[in-house]
């Protein structure tokens, strides 16, 4: 499978931020932007999700509600187990990193993209990744509160309210005014992605040129990285098949068991960095590491899943005689980084 292109542009920025960190009055500008593009992301966030979409995927609850306990219960679990490979695999800093990756919420659009070249519910997919998402917000500081403490980069009453105040307000800010906005949007929707996106990199510089300052990186060794490879496959490869077994032991029919797969199997990238950004602060370079990786070991992974469920004898629209056919037009599919 190819890399995705947004991944070599973040790996791209890390090398920027490597060669040319930020300093001193730079830093300050850098971190002043950085947190403009973070409210900024989440306003179009608020901006994009409609209300009335929402509501009505309230009735599927029974299938949020099992997304979100993957997300925000099983995912964490999986995470306080990796402590026990400290120090003989992970060291402190990368598994504080890993656990901050179990924390953080479904992605979206990618969700989306798999569930839909899977054939399987995709209004469920596009209320799960939203719903997540919302939660998150919420949850993750939380939850990294609750599980990384002081560890995790001085959390606080503080600094749960910086998450409100740089989240959590213009997502709600974007919700009440996607009335007046909402069109507008919709119909720049590449080009505004392409400003979630800038968002990210910027955000994503600013903290590995904190880390470069500080001499982070001389702590990490292509074999602890190649460790942490192995643990994220482990924890990948559990929480697919806990998602997809585990669905059919809940009663879900196949397209709401690809929903669960894919939306209780990710995590996200865009809301992560941002909130790593936030609670980690100078620390943030190292405890995205593990967040960046992961990204782009499950889209490789899930791409190969979603082809292959694609052209399932039971997939709708799918005959016996098909597979080839749906196999062809899956491939023909792209997916976007969430």
């Amino acid at each position: 499978m190819p890399i995705d292109p947004y991944v070599l542009l973040l790996l791209a920025t890390v090398g920027v931020a490597a060669l040319l960190p930020a300093r001193g009055t730079s830093a300050d500008v850098a971190s002043g932007a950085s947190t403009a593009a973070i409210a900024l992301l989440f306003f179009l966030y608020g901006a994009r999700l409609s209300t009335r979409e929402a509501l009505d995927g309230l009735r599927h609850w029974r299938l949020h509600l099992t997304v979100l306990a993957c997300t925000f219960a099983v995912f964490p679990l999986l995470g306080l187990a990796a402590r026990g490979l400290v120090p003989v695999i992970l060291t402190d800093p990368l598994y504080q990193g890993l656990l901050f990756l179990t924390l953080v919420p479904s992605t979206v659009q990618s969700s989306i993209a798999f569930t839909s070249i899977a054939r399987g519910n995709v209004p469920a997919a596009i209320c799960a990744g939203s719903f997540s998402s919302l939660v998150g917000i919420v949850a993750t500081p939380l939850l990294a509160a609750s599980l990384l403490g002081g560890s995790g980069g001085g959390f606080s009453a503080d600094s749960l309210l910086k998450i409100v105040l740089q989240l959590l307000v213009p997502f709600l800010a974007g919700q009440v005014l996607r009335r007046w906005i909402g069109g507008f949007v919709t119909r720049h929707k590449k080009v505004l992605g392409l400003v979630d996106r800038g968002s990210i990199l910027l955000v994503v510089y600013t903290a590995f040129s904190q880390g470069m300052v500080q001499g982070i990186w001389h702590r990490v060794s292509p074999l602890r990285l190649g460790g942490l490879l192995a643990v994220e496959a482990v924890i990948l490869a559990v929480m697919l098949l806990l998602t997809w077994y585990g669905g059919k032991a809940l009663g879900f029919g196949r397209e709401d068991r690809i929903t669960l797969q894919f939306a209780g199997s990710k995590k996200s990238l865009a809301a992560g960095l941002p909130m790593a950004s936030v609670l980690f602060g100078a620390h943030a370079s190292l405890a995205v590491l593990p967040l960046m990786l992961f990204h782009q070991m499950q889209l490789m992974v899930c791409a190969v899943i979603a082809k292959r469920r694609s052209h399932d004898p039971g997939a709708a629209g799918v005959s016996v005689a098909e597979p080839a056919a749906a196999s062809r037009s899956a491939a023909g599919t792209g997916t976007r980084s969430g």
